[in-house]
């Protein structure tokens, strides 16, 4: 499970670089992909593209550090210690994963207001993109933490029953009878 973490952290930085750099390199296809008709971006344009831009490098940056794949400690018997792959030890895995999913969400929904409301295809890609990124964050959220749905000794989910019986669990627990 620990390795769905670190890829899905590891795409959406990726994804995110990929729209930054995109964004700091050249606004003007931006506005010309998004724009009904070409034309050259205005300096407030450029300026606000560019500072998303960066804004998405240094959250896309800040997701990998907060991985713990970065070691982050001055000393390198500290770095030695905490590159353990099977256990990832940094303390912000958790709530990195919960932001880069709401974030996630969040671009997945104004892209596809914005596609549903005709303005552009590019939008589509997206909503797409960070569809797939929020719900493998969601997915690793339920079921790749300590408190997952997934009971570690019975090994089915800690379903209620309602409105259907788990007649598999009450097996596994000794509570049903063939």
């Amino acid at each position: 499970m620990t390795d769905v973490y670190y890829y899905c952290n590891y795409i959406s930085a990726g994804w995110l670089a990929l729209q930054s750099i995109t964004l700091i390199s050249s606004p003007t296809i931006i506005a010309t992909l998004l724009s009904p008709e070409v034309r050259e971006t205005t300096v407030l344009e450029a300026y606000l593209s560019r500072s998303l831009g960066i804004a998405q490098l240094t959250l896309a940056a800040l997701m990998v550090v907060t991985t713990g794949s970065v070691p982050l400690t001055t000393e390198f018997s500290d770095a030695a210690d905490m590159a353990d792959a099977a256990n990832p030890k940094a303390p912000f895995a958790v709530p990195t994963l919960t932001i880069n999913m709401f974030y996630h969400t969040a671009i997945a929904f104004l892209a596809y207001s914005q596609w549903a409301a005709g303005t552009s295809t590019v939008y589509m890609i997206a909503f797409v993109m960070s569809g797939i990124m929020a719900s493998v964050g969601g997915w690793q959220l339920l079921f790749g933490t300590k408190k997952g749905r997934i009971a570690s000794t019975v090994g089915v989910e800690k379903a209620s029953g309602f409105p259907f019986k788990n007649k598999e669990a009450d097996k596994k627990k000794g509570r049903l009878a063939e």
